[in-house]
């Protein structure tokens, strides 16, 4: 059996141990009093101001260029359907043709009418020629100007039978009825045989022009004061024309560029709201009228500060927040106020000044009045740090620890 071990001879070894591990323990902590921990090293960026184009976002909807209900001028039974649904058409293309007999026939009156008009005119004028000779002789002076009479109401039945004649010409090519734009016809709301009345409520169809399209857009009467304030005072350059782009339902940016048509001179009372019309190009017809689109107007340009949005902090409440180097090379957090964004960056109002050191990297951990060492920075388009180092050839840069290592050893 094993002999117990006794407490007596415990505590001698316990003591020992304690000896020994002592000065270990003591020498892997930090070192008496702590040493100071130094300045942080952050990348900073200098704040300049730079010509950010001013633009706005708004919504829109497109509109057709031209659009129209056909309707029938005169009644008549449809006969025949000239058109093809979905194709183009032009002005003067047929499109529905009437029965026409009840009109022929009208004309056919009107032209009697007018060749007995004519006839009875040509009588009346060989009487009045005839009495013109034999006034004082045979034709008293009230004869002849009873025959002049005569005369002038015989042209004037001519007229109107001419005038009887047209509007029976003219129904008559209204059984024909044709286009009255150039554009895509939609489908028939009437079959052959169908009765249709002049001026009926219901269309026969409907022409849509699509090639160029309208676009409405809104902007806040707000917002407009706001422009014009800003383009007062200076702070906003216009330019000699208005840059549109449109974003579709489907988040594609749309190819075509628009032009201003109408600015809008009214606000809605129920809005509050300004409509602006711009015009584009569709030959694809990518644009169909009703269809919901984004608007990016560009009105000018305005100089302003910068912020990377990545450099950026949005609180809860909605404070946007960033970092400076401040006096004495202290960390200093700053509150920001924005009127829109640029590219990947904020447009800075107020909190920020030209000049101002600004923390993009490093960011992690960093505490109101740290003490920090600043790094000159840059950003590429996609929001990548990298210091002078790193821009530099790579040829061109060697590690420290690697030179220093085989000079010592040469030494």
């Amino acid at each position: 059996m094993l002999t117990p071990l006794r407490i007596d001879r415990l505590f001698p070894a316990l003591a020992a141990l304690a000896l020994l591990s002592g000065p270990a323990v003591a020498q892997g902590g930090p070192p008496p009093g702590g040493a100071p921990a130094g300045p942080t090293e952050v990348g900073v960026m200098e704040l300049t101001l730079e010509p950010v184009a001013r633009s706005y976002t708004i919504p829109g909807r497109a509109v057709a260029f031209e659009e129209t209900q056909v309707r029938p001028r005169v009644g008549g039974v449809v006969t025949e359907i000239l058109y093809s649904p979905g194709r183009q058409v032009e002005v003067g293309t047929p499109l529905f043709r009437l029965d026409s007999a009840s009109y022929e026939a009208a004309r056919s009156s009107a032209e009697a009418m007018v060749a007995k008009a004519e006839a009875v005119l040509n009588a009346a004028e060989t009487t009045l020629t005839r009495l013109e000779r034999l006034e004082g002789t045979g034709a008293t002076t009230a004869d002849v100007d009873s025959a002049r009479a005569s005369v002038a109401e015989a042209r004037a039945d001519v007229q109107s039978a001419e005038a009887d004649l047209q509007i029976a010409e003219s129904e008559l090519s209204w059984t024909e009825i044709a286009s009255p734009i150039s554009g895509i016809a939609d489908v028939s709301q009437v079959s052959v045989g169908d009765l249709v009345t002049a001026g009926q409520t219901d269309a026969l169809t409907t022409i849509t022009r699509l090639d160029p399209i309208y676009v409405d857009m809104t902007e806040p009467s707000s917002r407009i004061l706001s422009m014009r304030d800003d383009i007062d005072s200076g702070a906003l350059t216009v330019n000699d024309k208005l840059q549109v782009s449109l974003t579709l339902e489907s988040g594609k940016v749309y190819s075509g560029t628009g032009t201003l048509v109408s600015p809008g001179f009214a606000v809605s009372s129920t809005t509050g709201t300004v409509g602006i019309r711009f015009q584009f190009d569709n030959p694809r017809r990518m644009i169909l009228p009703g269809m919901f689109v984004r608007g990016e107007v560009v009105l000018g340009t305005s100089d302003a500060i910068l912020v990377p949005q990545r450099a950026a902090t949005r609180g809860r409440d909605g404070t946007l927040t960033a970092w400076v180097v401040g006096e004495g090379s202290l960390a200093e957090q700053v509150s920001l106020t924005e009127s829109g964004s640029f590219e990947n960056a904020w447009i800075i109002t107020s909190g920020v000044a030209e000049g101002d050191q600004l923390i993009v990297d490093g960011l992690s951990n960093l505490r109101a009045g740290a003490e920090v060492s600043p790094v000159p920075v840059t950003l590429d388009a996609d929001g990548v740090v990298s210091d002078a180092a790193e821009a530099a050839p790579a040829d061109a840069v060697a590690p420290a620890p690697a030179e220093a290592a085989p000079t010592e050893a040469s030494e």
